[in-house]
């Protein structure tokens, strides 16, 4: 029927959409991060490694300057992973105590390998412990950032090493208020002094000066890196970028997924004006070199033994340090949780290159970032997100409210004229020509735009998967509460009907093969019966398909939406309700009967005679 074809354009089309989603990139991409997971574990030992090395091999003259070298340099294989908090223990460290960061820099090495994010917790329980973000070697998933210099093509200098035990003056603890100071004499009439200092949020600022007792000049070539060992859990969903990062100069974004960087190896660019690192979910680690520094950045994964090592690095132009001389470096790390305005601030303050896009705002930035906006607006007003998603959905219902009105008023105005439509079928059954001649006379008589409907649901669809962006991706919901059970809006609803929300003692959710789908709780629930009322509120379609669609779309929404994060199902219910009472109310005003109420009776009438 042509009264109901926008709206089961709109039902296909989201169905389409949500299941493509679930079974193309959801699902595989999940099994196969736990599979790979599994396999690590139980391939590993991960090297108790030094760090990917700085290497001394250069190339030959005329050639490209030196690069930190692979992971491929003094691997351990074979030794046994330790405790965490053994391994920090077992060597001397610097604490690092701020408002944000809690950890240790290790003096063997001068590596940033033990960091904490003392704002964030595990779980939604505040006694769970601090998420922790860097880790040393000889750990269960090593993950740190290093520093250093590398001799120019031909020198034998010595320079600081993975294995050089630095010597700490002053401060004994590294504070958003007390910078420490870490030094290093080669012996051979260099020395090197590294001052690190911290903000009260997530950036290190490294300055390293060279000092030259010696009677010949030399060049050194500043690096960094950081690096991580194992392919690192992630959340699995194609929508989220998690893996190498940056932004590189002129070359602009690039993202790499783990999978890709083992196809690829290395990826290697020569720009100014840019930063690199790696991005998960929630957090990252980043290099930011000067911005007008000319830097050579590299992408690299390497397999030693059973652990794949990722690596992402930058090699500076060279610095020359005269005899009885000295030269200054500086560069920063990012270490931290990536939350939008202390990104925004880095990106403004640091004047980097467009260091925004840490965070991973999709194809509709456009959208997705001002709804953000809206919503923690919203939220600094009434403290808590679920209630600013509900008066967000609110604000987009009154934007597009003369669009809907006069969806609803061509849809309405569409039912009037049906008894004249059907007429014209039986009149011409053999000419179509003839129909659609007469139906567009029709039309043009009443005013009608038989597509006038599809325009509100075509713009509404990015708004949809915006607002699924904001709750996916943005820290800020991470652990959001709502009301009564639901102490996550980034997450699941964690009831299940299946067990009767907890009287029975089993997880739903453990069925093989199916228990992704089993696992609805009572937000899914309410939104399938929104969404039920909202398709009963239309006339029941004489075609039986069409009919099989409205009455299976409900339960298929809310099998769908089970594993999608609570605060969209929310939304999604909350814009059906909505919906229903806009529909409602410009049907009546059009005179246009509102059938929810007889199909209602029709359905249970139906079902008692038979």
């Amino acid at each position: 029927m042509t009264d109901n074809r926008n709206t089961i354009l709109a039902v296909l089309l989201s169905g389409v959409v949500l299941l493509g989603w679930q079974y193309f990139y959801n699902e595989p991409e999940m099994a196969r991060q736990r599979a790979a997971q599994q396999a690590q574990t139980q391939a590993a030992n991960p090297a108790n490694s030094a760090a990917p090395n700085a290497t001394t091999q250069t190339p030959a003259a005329g050639s490209t300057a030196p690069t930190p070298g692979s992971p491929t340099i003094q691997q351990q294989q074979g030794a046994q992973v330790k405790d965490r908090a053994e391994v920090i223990a077992a060597s001397p460290r610097i604490k690092i105590e701020t408002p944000n960061l809690i950890g240790s820099i290790a003096l063997k090495g001068a590596r940033f390998d033990d960091v904490s994010l003392v704002k964030y917790r595990e779980t939604v329980d505040p006694k769970s412990p601090a998420e922790v973000l860097f880790s040393p070697s000889g750990t269960k998933a090593p993950y740190y950032a290093e520093f250093g210099f590398v001799p120019a093509a031909g020198a034998t200098i010595k320079m600081p090493t993975l294995d050089t035990v630095w010597t700490q003056e002053g401060s004994n603890a590294l504070t958003s208020t007390t910078p420490v100071v870490l030094k290093y004499d080669n012996g051979e009439g260099l020395t090197f002094t590294r001052t690190i200092s911290v903000d009260d949020k997530y950036v290190f600022t490294v300055k390293d000066d060279v000092a030259n007792s010696g009677t010949a000049p030399t060049t050194v070539y500043p690096f960094g890196l950081i690096s991580r060992h194992g392919v690192p859990e992630t959340s699995g969903y194609y929508i989220l970028h998690e893996g190498p990062i940056g932004v590189l100069g002129d070359q602009g974004l690039q993202e790499f997924s783990y999978k890709n960087m083992d196809e690829k190896k290395t990826s290697e660019f020569k720009v100014t004006n840019g930063w690199l690192g790696i991005t998960d979910k929630y957090w990252a680690a980043t290099l930011l070199p000067d911005p007008a520094a000319a830097l050579t950045a590299r992408f690299s994964s390497n397999l030693v033994g059973p652990t794949r090592i990722y690596q992402t690095d930058y090699l500076l132009d060279p610095v020359a340090v005269p005899a009885g001389g000295s030269a200054t470096t500086t560069t920063r790390l990012f270490a931290g949780a990536k939350e939008v305005a202390t990104v925004d601030a880095y990106d403004k303050q640091l004047k980097l290159n467009r260091f925004e896009l840490l965070i991973d705002w999709g194809w509709f930035y456009f959208i997705t970032k001002p709804m953000f906006w809206a919503i923690d607006q919203l939220y600094r007003l009434f403290g808590n997100f679920g209630v600013a998603i509900l008066l967000v959905t609110v604000a987009i219902k009154a934007v597009f409210f003369p669009l809907a009105n006069k969806s609803y008023a061509s849809m309405a105005k569409m039912k009037a004229v049906q008894p004249q439509l059907t007429a014209l079928k039986e009149k011409y059954p053999d000419d179509r020509v003839k129909q659609q001649q007469e139906m567009m006379e029709i039309y043009k008589k009443e005013k009608i735009n038989p597509i006038a409907g599809c325009l509100p649901i075509a713009i509404q669809i990015p708004v949809f998967f915006a607002l699924y962006k904001v709750l996916f991706i943005t820290i800020e919901m991470r652990h959001a509460p709502f009301f009564g059970w639901i102490r996550d809006l980034s997450a699941p609803d964690p009831t299940h009907i299946f067990n009767l929300f907890g009287l029975l003692p089993f997880d739903p959710s453990a069925v093989p093969l199916i228990g992704t789908y089993l696992a609805i709780g009572a937000w899914p629930v309410i939104m399938g019966i929104t969404m039920w009322f909202q398709m009963k509120l239309n006339p029941q379609p004489p075609d039986p398909t069409q009919k099989m669609i409205f009455d299976w779309m409900p339960v298929v929404f809310t099998f769908m939406l089970a594993s999608f994060p609570a605060g969209l199902v929310i939304y999604w219910a909350w814009n059906n309700l909505l919906s229903v009472l806009q529909q409602s109310a410009i049907m009546k005003k059009n005179g246009v009967k509102i059938e929810l109420f007889d199909n209602l009776k029709s359905m249970f009438a139906s079902k008692k005679a038979g």
